[in-house]
């Protein structure tokens, strides 16, 4: 899940319609970086939508995904779910479009409806959803309790909301030196302005779920990490991510630390995409509440 998103999961829609990070230096890399991510971690959505399927249930038709992005939930859900439908909502018509595409290219485009729209004001025409999965996507959200009485009032009683989110940007750099330093600083920084720009980032959902009438079925952190040898396209992945935060944190860390960011993304030896000591490492968050038959 980006998910920041980066996350990155930092899907430039109005995320809930995610959202994601400020404008970056490469404007179209976000698509490219949730797909890289959806692939690096691959194992962690085939086991989240297996838990789904345990709580949903066998019989589940109608499906919302919540800020759909580049699909990556979309599909994982119409595989785990064969003969269900899923409705994509995104407020981004590139990505939806991008997703219908990849639906038609698939053969599944019967079982795709795109719905652009801004989920923090509602999802119209959308009723009595079996499942609904938000991923990466309420740390997004002006208004968590109007949205999620809306997202309740989506789902038919006894169904499954799937809530999955990332502690913040993924990080890659060998810990105990420099390097990890650095990163951690930038981390400190992006959160400082992820606070400022996404309030809601790292929020108790689980408390916020139960107030707006959700019952609680599971609750999950799970710290994933990947380790040499990498995944094809983990350095790709971080050269994507260290550009699009970089110009976020000009004037949020000092000259020399913009300087060693500008050192893991030039082509250099120390560019990430000529490492050999990458360590992958993301955490992803997961809730699980079903509407009240």
């Amino acid at each position: 899940m980006a998910h920041e998103h980066q996350h990155q999961h930092q899907h430039q829609h109005g995320h809930g319609a995610h959202s994601h990070a400020p404008a970056a230096a490469t404007p179209n890399g976000l698509p490219e970086i949730l797909d890289l991510d959806a692939a690096l971690f691959a194992p962690h959505l085939t086991a989240l939508t297996g838990r789904i399927a345990c709580l949903a249930g066998d019989d589940v038709r109608n499906i919302v995904d919540l800020g759909s992005g580049t699909g990556t939930g979309t599909f994982a859900l119409l595989e785990r779910f064969p003969t269900a439908r899923v409705t994509a909502v995104d407020s981004s018509p590139v990505m939806l479009e991008r997703l219908d595409s990849a639906a038609r290219d698939r053969g599944l485009g019967d079982r795709v409806h795109t719905l652009e729209a801004d989920a923090g004001a509602g999802l119209p025409g959308v009723v009595d959803a079996d499942l609904v999965w938000a991923s990466a996507s309420l740390h997004h959200l002006d208004d968590p309790a109007t949205a999620l009485a809306g997202i309740r009032a989506a789902l038919r009683p006894g169904g499954l909301l799937a809530v999955a989110e990332v502690d913040g940007m993924p990080t890659f750099l060998p810990e105990g030196g420099e390097p990890g330093a650095l990163e951690s600083r930038c981390r400190e920084s992006l959160d400082g302005l992820h606070a400022e720009q996404l309030p809601h980032r790292g929020a108790d959902w689980g408390s916020l779920l139960a107030t707006a009438g959700f019952s609680v079925e599971q609750e999950r952190s799970e710290p994933w990490e990947l380790r040499a040898p990498l995944p094809e396209g983990a350095g790709r992945y971080a050269y994507l991510v260290f550009e699009r935060i970089r110009d976020n944190l000009v004037g949020r860390v000092s000259p020399e630390d913009l300087a060693a960011l500008d050192r893991l993304i030039d082509g250099g030896p120390e560019d990430v995409r000529h490492r050999d000591d990458l360590v992958v490492r993301s955490t992803r968050e997961t809730w699980m509440a079903r509407r009240p038959a």
